[in-house]
C-alpha cells in the first residue's frame, strides 16, 4: 500500500510539475515579449519566437478550439482511467503518462484562457513549440520504449 501510495504521488508529482514549468515559462514570454517578436538565443540555431498558435501541431485545424479542448478533456480522463490499469513495475508507463498529462493540461490551460496555445522554442527547421509540447513527446518516447520492453519481455518468457 505504501509502494502504490508513493508510485501515485510520484505521477502527481509529475503531472504537476510539468504543468507549473510549462505555465511559468509561457507567463515569462508573454511578460518580455510582444507577439511575433524573436529572440536569437543561439544564432542561427535557436531562437525565442512568441507567437499564438490557433491550431495543433504545423498549425493544423488552424481556429478549432472547441475540437482541441474536448480532445485535450478526452485525453485526461483517458490518462487517468489507463494509469489506474498499469502493472506494477511499469515506472516509466507512469511517468510517460504523467508528462502526457501534465503537457495536455498546460495546453488545455492555454486554450480555455486564450483560444490558442502560447509556442516560443523556435529552432528554425521545426514550428515553433512549447514545452507542454515537449513533455508530451518525451512522455509519448518513453511509453513506447516501456511497451517495446514489455514485448520484449514477452518474447524472452515465450522462448
Amino acid at each position: 500500500m505504501v509502494i502504490l501510495s508513493l508510485v501515485m504521488d510520484m505521477f502527481l508529482l509529475v503531472i504537476l510539475t510539468t504543468f507549473i514549468i510549462d505555465q511559468s515559462t509561457k507567463a515569462a514570454v508573454q511578460l518580455s515579449m510582444y507577439p511575433g517578436e524573436s529572440i536569437a538565443v543561439a544564432p542561427p540555431v535557436f531562437h525565442l519566437t512568441y507567437i499564438m498558435n490557433p491550431g495543433a501541431a504545423f498549425g493544423i485545424f488552424a481556429y478549432q478550439t472547441h475540437l482541441f479542448i474536448t480532445m485535450g478533456i478526452l485525453l485526461v480522463v483517458g490518462v487517468l482511467i489507463g494509469y489506474r490499469k498499469i502493472p506494477p513495475g511499469f515506472v516509466l508507463m507512469r511517468v510517460g503518462l504523467g508528462l502526457v498529462l501534465g503537457g495536455a493540461l498546460g495546453n488545455l490551460a492555454d486554450r480555455l484562457r486564450f483560444g490558442m496555445v502560447v509556442d516560443f522554442l523556435d529552432f528554425r527547421v521545426w514550428p515553433v513549440f512549447n514545452l507542454a509540447d515537449t513533455a508530451i513527446f518525451i512522455g509519448v518516447c518513453l511509453l513506447v520504449w516501456e511497451l517495446f520492453k514489455d514485448e520484449q519481455r514477452k518474447l524472452k518468457r515465450g522462448a
